[in-house]
């Protein structure tokens, strides 16, 4: 765990719910329970996740973004920051508030990270984002970020091609890196030849790529938000570690004790404050396995 001598700070761009844990509120905790101070800035104040089919609230305006964020600046916050992550937006012009808020980080730190969870769609529902937020994803913000952390929808939509065995998903992959990000982890990977009743998480780095196998719990409708709570372990560990690897391992083991106890309390909302433990010591660590 970082030590509060030396705590890094992280500032979340993402929406928020007030029921169940999507976006910030998938990631805030995580990060707060591994040592370190999370800004949350929300691009939606929403009752709860969109998957319910119905919800209540308001996507916040690029100007109340802006506005948050340039109180932070004011506070010095900004030019303390070790990374930022963003998430769902909401709206295609919050991307340049997060954009800006990126280039005022990195004027203060120019090692900072920036982890974009380039929020556009899953497979069977497509596209579920407004117009205008593909475009920004493709040509601003994966581009600008050092750390992209798609599901394989999300791949296949950034690098233009069909995901369908891990030599094409490494293309992508590829691909995707070629345009700007250092490490790309696809966050839910299913592949011809992948061991049966699993899930797989792929990273590609400049270190190595990795791909690590998890097993594959029983659980309908699956829980949102798992994908955020990855992107805040990852990020966070880099940060913590600098190894690609180590945190692709401790963020796949995490969410799966995550996950597990989600299965045995028979909700459909990640148990992070039940399971918090495992955020920090995963009980069951799994193992990643070298590709290059």
């Amino acid at each position: 765990m970082a030590s509060s001598a030396a705590m890094k700070s992280i500032l979340s761009i993402q929406s928020h719910v007030a029921y169940g844990y999507v976006g910030n509120r998938a990631a805030v905790f995580p990060l707060q329970r591994l040592g370190f101070d999370a800004m949350a800035v929300n691009t939606v104040q929403f009752s709860n996740h969109t998957g319910y089919g119905a919800w209540t609230g308001d996507v916040l305006s690029a100007e109340h973004v802006a506005a948050i964020i340039d109180g932070i600046d004011q506070r010095g916050g900004l030019a303390g920051c070790d990374a930022v992550l963003s998430g769902y937006m909401g709206d295609a012009a919050l991307g340049e508030a997060i954009l800006d808020a990126v280039a005022r980080v990195r004027r203060g730190n120019p090692g900072a990270l920036y982890c974009c969870d380039p929020v556009m769609g899953d497979v069977g529902r497509g596209f579920f984002v407004r117009p205008g937020i593909r475009e920004f994803m493709t040509e601003r913000a994966v581009p600008a970020a050092d750390v992209i952390t798609p599901n394989q929808f999300e791949l296949e939509a950034l690098s233009g091609r069909t995901v369908g065995d891990l030599a094409s998903a490494l293309e992508a992959t590829a691909a995707v890196r070629a345009q700007g990000p250092h490490h790309v982890l696809v966050t839910s990977l299913v592949r011809e030849g992948a061991p049966p009743d699993t899930i797989e998480l792929l990273l590609d780095s400049p270190q190595g790529a990795w791909i690590i196998a998890t097993p594959l719990l029983p659980l309908n409708p699956p829980p949102n938000g798992a994908g955020d709570a990855v992107a805040a372990l990852f990020l966070a560990k880099l940060l913590e570690t600098g190894s690609p690897r180590d945190a692709l391992e401790h963020a796949a083991s995490a969410i799966w004790g995550v996950i597990d106890a989600t299965r045995r309390a028979g909700t459909r909302e990640l148990q992070l404050v039940g399971a918090q433990d495992q955020l920090v010591a995963p009980s069951r660590r799994f193992q990643a396995d070298p590709l290059r």
